[in-house]
């Protein structure tokens, strides 16, 4: 009997082992296995990446007053027709407009070492680029990859935006004309990494950028590792600096970074107009994971839009905020079709958060481009657990106008799960459940009192 009972055990064991496994691996929320790549974050070793191309050697001066574009292009020139290697910023402030960097060629700044963006906007070339969801001619940014396999940015150094003059500018322009839209003051970005996959930046200080700090289009296997992302909200506010714009990638981590900038930390990019979706130049964002990141100013800690159509399985996890306006923030375009799909934010920490949720429309430079009616769009399996956080709001959601209206813009919240939260908030204390179809509570407490 005791044979029997133990051989059924035996068997037992066999048949749940393999369930056991399956349920330890990690799973993106919609249910797929996480790749490997996402937990292999090796550094950057620039000894495995060919020769070092210093650009003190090449007659490039430590010189913060004197623009020397075309020296610098020429040794990343230099190290690609000899068959790459990597581009040695020294110790030193270096002041340069756009740099276009090629196969094979990297960017190392060492500790110390400062490459300057110029603030003067007629050293950054007009090329076709991408920005604000439009495919379009703009400004080339201070360092530019495309169509790059293996593209590194690594070192203890800083890429400096040299910023202020385009943000004194911009609000000025913004007070002559409140109508004019974020790229009518002509500025550049800081990085911008195009159609390139295998892309790792790490260690270095990104810092006052002129625009947006960091933009990756339509890219694959990108890590940012380790980053320091700062851009000033006082005295001069440094408008729509986002620390990293995501806009149709693919497999993308950014893991251990510090992000303060004065506009969003985190957006998802993808698209915009009532006819995105059908335009090749745009996509979706898929597998995206934020972890361990720390948190300063910001406006939204997460955000999906303003220029996004689709966005499935994006993680936001072990983080630390300290002064965000949002931490999860779904703009909802009215002329432009939006799937926002599979998003989990879990062990979070925060003090001084403007909201824990934000969801509204979003109408800024609506533009219908000449259809007649509004396009409708969908929020939905999102889940939000085991997070601490002091807020002045917890639940600021709102249903779409008009919902009663056939031709009006319309978005449908469906499959939201609230678990293990603890949160202090001034205002918006109470879940309106009847604009979130689907909606699952569990031991969701508000300022000390079991609420759900």
């Amino acid at each position: 009997m005791i044979i029997q009972r133990f051989r059924l055990a035996l068997l037992l064991a066999v048949a749940i082992l393999p369930g056991m496994i399956t349920i330890a691996q990690e799973k993106f929320p919609d249910g797929t296995p996480i790749p490997d790549w996402f937990r292999q974050n090796n550094p950057t070793d620039i000894n495995k990446l060919g020769k070092r191309y210093r650009i003190t050697d090449y007659n490039v001066k430590n010189d913060s007053t004197v623009i020397q574009t075309e020296k610098i292009q020429a040794v990343i020139n230099k190290a690609h027709e000899n068959g790459g290697g990597v581009i040695i910023v020294p110790k030193g402030t270096f002041l340069s407009g756009s740099l276009f960097f090629k196969q094979g060629t990297h960017l190392h700044l060492e500790e110390g070492g400062r490459l300057k963006g110029s603030d003067d906007i007629s050293h950054f070339p007009i090329v076709m680029t991408r920005m604000e969801g439009q495919t379009l001619k703009y400004f080339a940014a201070l360092v530019n990859a495309d169509s790059l396999d293996g593209f590194t940015i690594s070192g203890k150094g800083t890429l400096d935006g040299n910023g202020l003059r385009y943000w004194k500018s911009f609000w000025l322009r913004r007070e002559f004309n409140p109508k004019c839209t974020n790229m009518d003051e002509m500025r550049p970005r800081l990085v911008y990494v195009s159609k390139s996959k295998n892309v790792q930046i790490s260690g270095i200080t990104c810092m006052n950028s002129p625009f947006w700090t960091t933009h990756f289009y339509k890219c694959e296997n990108v890590k940012l590792l380790n980053l320091h992302i700062y851009s000033p909200k006082a005295p001069v506010k440094a408008p729509s600096t986002d620390a990293v714009d995501i806009d149709a990638c693919k497999n993308f981590l950014i893991k251990n970074c510090y992000m303060s900038v004065n506009d969003d930390a985190v957006a998802l990019k993808g698209g915009k107009g009532p006819l995105a979706d059908k335009d090749e130049n745009n996509g979706s964002n898929q597998n995206i994971i934020i972890e361990d990141c720390t948190y300063g100013f910001c406006h939204g800690v997460l955000t999906l839009g303003s220029e996004s159509i689709h966005n499935r399985n994006i993680v936001l996890r072990r983080i630390k905020i300290q002064n965000a306006e949002r931490l999860l923030w779904l703009k909802m375009r009215p002329d432009t079709p939006q799937d926002y799909e599979y998003v989990l934010v879990e062990d979070v920490e925060g003090s001084d958060v403007g909201n824990f949720l934000f969801i509204r429309p979003w109408t800024q430079f609506f533009d219908l481009k000449g259809q007649k009616a509004s396009r409708n769009s969908n929020s939905r399996h999102i889940t939000m657990r085991n997070i601490k956080l002091e807020c002045d709001h917890f639940f600021n959601v709102g249903a779409s106008e008009n919902r009663a209206n056939e031709n009006a813009f319309t978005y449908k919240l469906s499959n939201f799960s609230f678990g293990n939260l603890d949160i202090t908030a001034k205002r918006s204390l109470n879940i309106d459940t009847s604009v979130i179809d689907n909606l699952t509570l569990k031991n969701v407490t508000v300022n000390g009192e079991k609420r759900y």
